[in-house]
């Protein structure tokens, strides 16, 4: 486990974040939608056991960096992960992010492809995919939907739809209980902010693509394999595991970031 013992005042929210420390590689992780740090708790173990710089953060109104502040906005995210960033002096961090945390990695990518060593996405969609008129359609019914559930419902129902063992289900509820339902529609919002079709666009850094199997959430089972395809790119697909892959399976999800980052240069 990573505590995250320290602060990074923006924007009026005390966003709390965990710094492993040391001379390694750094690594940064950032969470999913209504998720919080302890999603990556097996990862963070792993790779610091390993001389990696681990860095772990919960997002502006997420877990422990709540209240938000200010309204979640993509454009604040970007510049709140930016911020950690720079608040630390990393050089060339490799970013990791899972679901949301994968589009805010790609999407700094894009706008700065120079400040990460390489990236690696986990159960998340390609921010730059041309959209079909069936998926412009479901993603735009999305927010709707997500209004229309009791706020009562909505931690179990989205830890059921996103994991696929107990534990992991449990801990999502958990994650997910923490944020109100209108500020995690709000966060819903910001998400699809963050997919911006570019089909000739290609990742400047090197990029590792991880998915659970079971993993149903919106269209990342059929927009992955297409990114993969696109980049060139071998994609791992991690078996018995849902959209919280890196709970699910950790010691595959483990395995396939470990086997990446040993061959960066």
């Amino acid at each position: 486990m990573l505590n995250l013992t320290s602060v990074l005042s923006l924007d009026g929210c005390d966003l709390r974040y965990g710094d492993s420390g040391g001379d390694g590689v750094p690594v940064v992780f950032t969470h999913g939608a209504g998720a919080d740090h302890v999603m990556f708790d097996a990862q963070f173990r792993h790779l610091a056991g390993r001389g990696y710089r681990v860095v772990g953060w919960d997002l502006r109104g997420h877990g422990l960096s709540r209240p938000a502040g200010a309204p979640f906005t993509a454009r604040r995210a970007v510049a709140d992960l930016l911020a950690l960033i720079g608040q630390l002096g990393l050089e060339r961090p490799v970013l990791v992010g899972q679901s949301l945390g994968g589009n805010l990695g790609q999407a700094v990518v894009k706008r700065h492809p120079d400040l990460a060593r390489a990236l690696i996405v986990i159960d998340s969609t390609w921010n730059t995919a041309a959209l079909s008129w069936t998926e412009r359609l479901l993603l735009k019914a999305a927010a709707p939907m997500l209004s229309a559930v009791p706020a009562g419902r909505l931690p179990a129902l989205m830890a059921d739809a996103s994991a696929v063992t107990p534990e992991a289900r449990a801990d999502a509820r958990r994650a997910f209980a923490q944020v109100p339902k209108r500020e995690f529609v709000q966060i819903w919002r910001a998400t699809l902010d963050l997919l911006a079709p570019d089909p000739g666009y290609r990742t400047p850094v090197p990029l590792c693509l991880i998915r659970g199997e079971r993993d149903r959430t919106g269209n990342i089972a059929s927009a992955m394999p297409r990114w993969a395809r696109a980049e060139g790119v071998a994609e791992v697909v991690v078996p018995d595991a849902g959209h919280l892959s890196t709970q699910d399976a950790p010691h595959a999800v483990n395995a396939a970031i470990e086997n990446f980052l040993g061959g960066l240069r």
